[in-house]
């Protein structure tokens, strides 16, 4: 008799029957009820492994951060470790720098503190490979895709980059702007970024527009200091622009804080645009027009994900979210962009 069998008996999932031997008060009473009364009836005793998991249940989930400018990451930060207490779980959090790998961090974690799964929040692809199963535990990686990692043990919630990227770059377009200038991260390192590059291109391309990497992208820290420094570059060496598209709402408000003390206004001298969604950007004036990615939807989705794949086992999981264009007020429509040049 095994606990795949106890649940078959009682009707209620694994992770249920997981919950109920290890005492976990989040069951409802008729379900504990019926389950316990299977247990009794078979003389159902944990084995040496089920102990062993509710130990690691007992360490919990750990989630490493990486990047602590990141107002969306600690938004879905909080999200997650209330989805994993109203589980049953307890979580540990972990913050490391943009430069360090957070692989590796994960075996230290893993070796030291023998956490039940892993969600990375804010990773660079290029650290995850196929090893990543030495970890010997289910992991998730959060806001960013892993669909195309196939690496077994690692599942994924984001929002489709591309196509979020391709919708915010029309809307410049149709609001008239072609001098489009774009701050984002290291396209080695940070797949978001890299993804969000290429849906801007895709558009530019299908409306039959030229882009010059050199001169309109400019790479940057996920910071305010970095959108700033960023701003800067562009005025000093692309005359004329209208509008930036900022790969994250701390590096839009950055941008704007340096516009400003060039003594630009946004929108009127230069609109400016986000991604992320942060409640700070619906505060900023002009409000900031950004793509939201959904936070709590995706704390949720990442959480109930990496639960099953911890209680019952099942293969990775990615999930695309659905993303909005939020309009503020930081977007000027021009008049004739073919006045523009």
């Amino acid at each position: 008799m095994t606990i795949k069998d106890i649940a078959r008996e009682s009707g209620y999932a694994v992770g249920t029957v997981s919950r109920v031997i290890n005492h976990n008060p989040n069951v409802s009473d008729a379900a504990r009820a019926r389950i316990l009364e299977v247990i009794e009836k078979y003389h159902f005793q944990p084995n040496a492994n089920a102990k062993h998991l509710k130990q690691q249940a007992n360490q919990g989930i750990a989630m490493i951060v990486k990047g602590t400018h990141n107002m969306l990451f600690a938004s879905v930060l909080e999200k997650m470790q209330a989805e994993c207490s109203a589980a049953g779980y307890s979580s540990m959090v972990f913050y490391i720098d943009e430069n360090d790998n957070e692989v590796e961090q994960a075996r230290c974690v893993c070796r030291e503190r023998k956490p039940y799964g892993v969600i990375f929040l804010g990773s660079d692809r290029n650290h995850f490979g196929p090893d990543l199963a030495d970890l010997g535990v289910p992991c998730l990686l959060m806001t960013n895709t892993a669909a195309t990692a196939a690496i077994p043990n690692l599942s994924s919630v984001s929002v489709d980059d591309v196509a979020a990227a391709v919708r915010m770059v029309g809307h410049l377009l149709d609001n008239g702007h072609r001098r489009i200038a774009f701050i984002g991260g290291d396209l080695t390192s940070s797949q978001p970024s890299s993804a969000r590059l290429s849906g801007c291109l895709s558009e530019f391309s299908r409306r039959g527009l030229s882009f010059d990497p050199a001169g309109q992208y400019i790479e940057a820290r996920y910071t305010l200091v970095g959108g700033y420094h960023a701003m800067e570059q562009l005025l000093d060496n692309l005359p004329g622009l209208t509008a930036v598209f900022a790969f994250s709402d701390i590096m839009a408000i950055g941008a704007i804080r340096a516009l400003r003390d060039r003594g630009l206004r946004v929108p009127e001298d230069v609109s400016v645009c986000g991604f992320d969604g942060i409640e700070l950007a619906d505060y900023l004036s002009p409000r900031l027009t950004t793509i939201r990615q959904p936070a709590e939807r995706m704390a949720g989705c990442g959480v109930s994900i990496l639960i099953r794949c911890i209680e019952e086992g099942c293969d990775a999981v990615h999930e695309l979210v659905p993303y909005e264009l939020l309009e503020g007020e930081s977007i000027q429509r021009l008049p004739d962009p073919n006045k523009i040049h």
